[in-house]
């Protein structure tokens, strides 16, 4: 029974850790290097993340500076940034790329909360799924007569308080993103 414990809460820890970067990838107004994670260059025919072939930096707040270092490929990365879905038109300047964040409006931060709280709530039911199944597992571990009922009682009472644990986790985790987005 430890053994669909553990690998409960490895999938739940999952569920977490996936949220987090899905939250990395909505820009609040501050420039944050997680938002190019996702954008891929092409690099001599090899989709490559951009912070494997340049050093990108935070100069300020709102300035995202990448310098590439083989500095042939200054268009490919800026090509690969304008047809990402990130929204910022980059600067090139020939030797570093600069993408400046404009701050939100209000409207702009109340529709990414509602966004962020949607991400929250989609992570949440997948831990509850997760639930669910580990649920399932021990009905069918009793129905074969591997554990008994009062085993069963305890399974179900621990993948309970393993999902409260992370059921809160990722409030936790979606308040602090709204928060990031809300404030100025």
């Amino acid at each position: 029974m430890d053994a669909l414990f553990e690998r409960t809460r490895t999938k739940m820890e999952k569920c977490i850790t996936y949220l987090e970067k899905d939250y990395a990838s909505i820009r609040a107004g501050r420039a944050n290097p997680a938002i190019l994670d996702r954008v891929m260059v092409d690099y001599y025919g090899v989709p490559t993340p951009i912070n494997q072939m340049a050093a990108v930096s935070v100069p300020e707040a709102r300035l995202l500076l990448i310098q590439p270092w083989d500095t042939s490929m200054l268009k490919e990365i800026e090509k690969a940034i304008n047809t990402s879905e990130i929204g910022i038109n980059p600067q090139n300047d020939g030797k570093v790329i600069r993408l400046s964040f404009p701050q939100l409006t209000e409207e702009h931060r109340k529709e990414l909360t509602k966004d962020v709280a949607k991400k929250g709530e989609e992570a949440k039911v997948a831990i509850r799924n997760i639930r669910r199944d580990a649920i399932d597992d021990l009905k069918k571990m009793k129905k074969n007569s591997e554990i008994t009922e009062d085993d069963l009682d305890y399974g179900e009472e621990e993948i309970q308080n393993i999902t409260d644990e992370f059921i809160k986790l990722a409030e936790e985790t979606a308040k602090k993103k709204e928060e990031e987005v809300l404030s100025l």
